[in-house]
């Protein structure tokens, strides 16, 4: 299948979602596409509540693509490739609408951020998380802010420096990523749609001010986010991260 990020309403409910067949990794592209649509739906009068998820069964999201990763020559490309999911965080969280995120497998890096940066989120028990990108010479400096907030400096620090590890939905849970975890992705998505329709009902202004609530205090993350995927375009050139990155081509 080819990779794809689209919108679709029904029954006042936004659904997007994105696909990539390698494991749902992210190419720049598809980012700003993600972004754009957010904010699409964020603006349309027809949609009170988003639902953001990921085509197949296995992975979430396993973070922006390798692929393109591997091919980045200097720095001004470095920065906008981590750039990409500062946008989408930014989208998310600046969008007047509640997102709920589906997590029906693992998320690694970046698809960990998109779950943070989720007003709820829900997945499945085979939803298991991990920031890899120490273990490549990087770091997860666009995704800490959202990732932190969700479930604090101590989770964070640890799921940072043990980048080898996947920790278990259960765990996520624990740590308040997750809201609910499900035994199977139709359970799953029967918690998303009853969750999503019954939002539906509730006063659409009382939506938005309690979005307002939740995000207060993140207003400077525009510049913020901008700036760590600086951090990260010029880590990226270094001869650590390329020697290392050179073992998966």
């Amino acid at each position: 299948m080819e990779p794809y990020v689209v919108l679709n309403v029904k029954n006042k409910v936004g659904y997007i979602e994105f696909f990539h067949p390698e494991h749902n990794a992210m190419p720049s592209d598809n980012l700003s596409q993600l972004a754009t649509l957010i904010e699409e739906a964020g603006a349309d009068d027809m949609v009170r509540v988003i639902v953001l998820r990921s085509g197949g069964n296995r992975t979430f999201c396993a973070g922006a693509s390798f692929m393109e990763l591997v091919s980045i020559s200097d720095e001004k490309t470095g920065t906008a490739f981590f750039s990409g999911f500062a946008r989408v965080i930014n989208a998310m969280r600046q969008c007047p609408k509640l997102i709920l995120v589906r997590v029906q497998g693992k998320a690694v890096g970046g698809g960990v951020g998109l779950a943070a940066a989720a007003d709820y989120c829900l997945a499945t028990r085979h939803a298991a998380v991990r920031l890899s990108e120490l273990s490549i010479g990087i770091g997860p400096f666009v995704i800490e802010p959202v990732v932190s907030r969700k479930i604090g400096g101590t989770a964070m620090s640890q799921m940072s420096i043990d980048a080898e590890t996947f920790y278990s939905a259960e765990w996520a849970k624990a740590k308040g990523l997750y809201a609910e975890v499900f035994e199977t992705v139709e359970a799953l998505d029967e918690g998303v749609d009853v969750l999503a329709q019954k939002l539906c009902g509730y006063h659409p202004e009382a939506l938005q001010e309690l979005k307002k609530v939740f995000w207060e205090g993140t207003g400077h993350w525009n510049d913020l986010l901008l700036q760590r995927a600086a951090i990260s375009g010029r880590l990226v050139l270094s001869e650590f991260t390329k020697s290392t990155l050179k073992k998966f081509r």
